[in-house]
Formats: C-alpha cells, sequence, structure tokens
C-alpha cells in the first residue's frame, strides 16, 4: 500500500476551476465565428494589450527582428532544430507505403500524405518558449506540409524576438502575433485576413487546451496539451536534491502544474519534500512554482519497485523520470506515459529544450490512449484498392453481394452483382424488365 506524504488539492475544485475555462472559451469562439477580425482584434486587446495594424508579420519585419537577436541565440536555435529535425526524419522514415497483391490482380496499397495546411500555437503569456516552434514547425515541415501557420501572442506588449526567429529558421510559411484561445479559433475557422488550417499543434494554458477540444471535428488535433506534468520515480539510491530540482522545473511552468514523486524510499521523500521547501524561496520563477508545488504537488511512498511501476502507470503523466538503479526496466514495467526520461543523466528539461525528441506531449491522462507529438500527426494514412482480373472481380463479386445481402444492404450487394455479371456473365435477376 502507498503512503501518501503530500496531496494534491480535491479533484472537485480543479473540475470547477475547468467548467469557468470551458464557458470562456465557449463564448470567445462563437464571437469569432460571428465577427471575425474584428473579436479577434478586441480579444488580443482585452487579453494581451496587443492591436497593431496586423497580427501578421511580413517578411520585412521578420527580417529585422531576427537580425536583432544574439548570433549565439540563433546559434543554439539552429542546433536544436537539428536535433527534432534529424529524430522526425528518422519517424518519417519508419513510416513504410506499399502495394500488395493479395490475390491474382487485386492491388490493395497504403500511401502518406501530408495535410495540406497545419497551424503551429507557439505558447509565451509568461515565457518565450522558442522551443514549442521547433517541435511543432520543424516536425510539420519534416512531414511535407506545405502551408504552416505559426501564432504566438506577445509577451507584456512586446515582441518575443527569439520565437519570432526560431518560428522563422524552423521554416514557418506564416507569422502571427497573437495569442490564447483567438489564435486557436482563428486558424481553426478563419477570419477574413486567416485562412484556417486543417491540423492545430501545440501546448498552451487550460484555455488553450480547451479551445482544441471544442473545436477538434472541425479542424484536426495533435491532442490535448495542457498544463504541463512531471512524475519522479526514486529508489533508494535517489539522490533528493535531484528529486527537488527537477519536479520544480516543471512546476514553474504554471500554478496548475503537476508535480509527483513515487519512491520506495522514506527517506528519500522527506528530503526531496524539505528540499523543494528549501529551494523554492530562491526560485525567480516561485510565484508559479509555488501554488503548482502547494495545489498540485503530490508525494507517495511504496513498498516495492512493482508497486512504484503500477502506481506511476495509475496517473499515465506527461513526463516521467526515473531516477532509480536500473532505469531502463521502466521501459519493461510501464505502459502509460508521454515520455520516458531514464536516469540522472536524462532529465525532462532535456526533452523540453534541446534533446531532438517532441516535448508536444499527452496530459490529463490522455497518455492512456495516445503518445506524444511526432511526424505521422502530419500525415494522413490512406488506402487505395484496383482489381484488374476478371476472375478475382467475379469472385469478390459474389462474395459482396452474399455478404450484403446478410446485412439487408440490397444496393451493395447489387454493386458486387454488377462486377460479377460484367467480368464472368453472371445474371442480374433483380435488373429484368
Amino acid at each position: 500500500m502507498a503512503e501518501i506524504l503530500k496531496r494534491a488539492v480535491p479533484k472537485s475544485e480543479v473540475t470547477a476551476s475547468l467548467d469557468q475555462v470551458r464557458e470562456t472559451v465557449t463564448g470567445v469562439i462563437a464571437d469569432i465565428r460571428a465577427r471575425g477580425d474584428e473579436a479577434v482584434r478586441a480579444y488580443s486587446e482585452k487579453f494581451d494589450k496587443w492591436s497593431p495594424d496586423s497580427f501578421r508579420l511580413s517578411d520585412e519585419e521578420v527580417g529585422k527582428i531576427v537580425a536583432s537577436v544574439p548570433q549565439q541565440v540563433i546559434d543554439d536555435i539552429r542546433f536544436v532544430q537539428d536535433q527534432v529535425r534529424t529524430f522526425a526524419r528518422h519517424q518519417l522514415d519508419s513510416l513504410r507505403e506499399f502495394e500488395v497483391e493479395t490475390l491474382p490482380g487485386v492491388k490493395l496499397g497504403q500511401k502518406h500524405i501530408p495535410v495540406q495546411a497545419a497551424g503551429a500555437y507557439i505558447p509565451g503569456g509568461r515565457y518565450p518558449l522558442t522551443a514549442s516552434a521547433h517541435m511543432t514547425i520543424v516536425t510539420a515541415k519534416v512531414a511535407g506540409v506545405p502551408r504552416v501557420v505559426a501564432c504566438t501572442p506577445p509577451i507584456h506588449g512586446e515582441i518575443p524576438a527569439a520565437t519570432v526567429a526560431a518560428m522563422h529558421l524552423a521554416g514557418a510559411d506564416e507569422i502571427w502575433l497573437l495569442g490564447g484561445v483567438q489564435a486557436v479559433a482563428a486558424m481553426s475557422v478563419g477570419t477574413e485576413s486567416m485562412r484556417p488550417v486543417n491540423l492545430i499543434a501545440g501546448p498552451g494554458n487550460a484555455y488553450v487546451a480547451e479551445a482544441k477540444r471544442q473545436l477538434f471535428g472541425e479542424v484536426g488535433i495533435d491532442l490535448f496539451a495542457g498544463p504541463t506534468e512531471i512524475l519522479v520515480l526514486a529508489d533508494d539510491r535517489a539522490d533528493p536534491f535531484v528529486c527537488a530540482v527537477d519536479l520544480l522545473s516543471q512546476a514553474e511552468h504554471g500554478p496548475d502544474s503537476p508535480a509527483v514523486l513515487i519512491t520506495t524510499s522514506r527517506e528519500v521523500a522527506e528530503k526531496t519534500i524539505a528540499e523543494v521547501e528549501r529551494l523554492l524561496p530562491g526560485m525567480p520563477t516561485r510565484d508559479f512554482a509555488g501554488p503548482a508545488w502547494r495545489d498540485h504537488g503530490q508525494v507517495h511512498v511504496v513498498d516495492t519497485l512493482d508497486e512504484l511501476y503500477a502506481l506511476a502507470d495509475e496517473f499515465a503523466f506527461e513526463h516521467v523520470e526515473v531516477l532509480t538503479a536500473e532505469p531502463r526496466l521502466a521501459l519493461e514495467r510501464m505502459t502509460q506515459y508521454g515520455a520516458l526520461f531514464l536516469g540522472e543523466g536524462t532529465c525532462v528539461s532535456f526533452g523540453d529544450k534541446v534533446i531532438g525528441t517532441n516535448h508536444v506531449l499527452p496530459t490529463r491522462g490522455a497518455a492512456r490512449y495516445t503518445g506524444g507529438l511526432w511526424v505521422g500527426k502530419y500525415l494522413k494514412t490512406v488506402t487505395y484498392q484496383e482489381v484488374t482480373d476478371t476472375d478475382s472481380q467475379a469472385l469478390l463479386g459474389r462474395l459482396c453481394g452474399r455478404a450484403a445481402r446478410v446485412e439487408l444492404f440490397e444496393g451493395h450487394a447489387r454493386s458486387g452483382d454488377v462486377r460479377a455479371a460484367k467480368a464472368a456473365g453472371d445474371e442480374l435477376p433483380w435488373n429484368s424488365a
């Protein structure tokens, strides 16, 4: 049985907060459907204090902004984007198009077609999240998406130059300084100045996640990427200082970011809690990390590694960091997570910022049914069929007739009958005068 040394706030409180978010998002989307650009501008003024002549940056404006970014930042962006591009290309190489002949003259095939327009949402309300540009735009371009629309909000009324540079270097075709629900809605339904896209990708706050949820179906989405989550798994050999630092590394994303420790050692648990309390007051981002730890932090102590992995799978968290003597055991024991970070040398922050795997990952239990953003998300896997052999055409036509009539689908049956008649001269009694 697990012993809980620290609990999160009750789920009822979280649910009540989400209900308010849902109501707000519904209203914003409805207004943008009705008033288009006028509504987009109104919400940008209201939420971001931002109302330029054009939300879309011109090529000349992008060039000036990129030129203002220090060369070291540009070099680092290029390096990280190379890592993301390399991994995405390996993912693309793992996908196979094929055509097989299942019966004489019966050819069945599969191919991958990129979506024709994708929207990339790069968060930026609190921080200039340049890394999200790498994850959403680079990956889309590797998949072959011809039009990528990228949106990011201003930060305190200022242009996030490094983020714009990352968007440009990643290959964005359109760069818009527009954030929040208004950006997601504009990309999804379109306005007078923005053509709609086919798929929206990228993380965001609770409002962005809810907007994607409500618009799904009208537009495709990558996944529900809400407030970030970290789960640290530790045995008795783990360093409590490292556990604490890494828990806080994700808690600083926002006051609603869960940070959870599961350990087989009560000593590690207690020392980690003490280290968190020691480090928090000195963190420049304590205004976000503090409430996140207070309201959404948890610490669980279990007896065995088997219990540790079982409980971890119940959480189905976005990021799972494994600080145990044999971290690769998690690859065998766990099935429900967004991404694993194996061993003390591999922190979640590497995945967020530099290592090359995609950091747009499932949250709120979505890891039970999906993985994170990858090159395949921008591809439509489609099939095709061709029958050229008359014997096979007759065989399938007769089979189709029988199978369809079992289901009382006479129209389907007749379509099969016609193929058998064309190929082998079968009679069509239902076609008699």
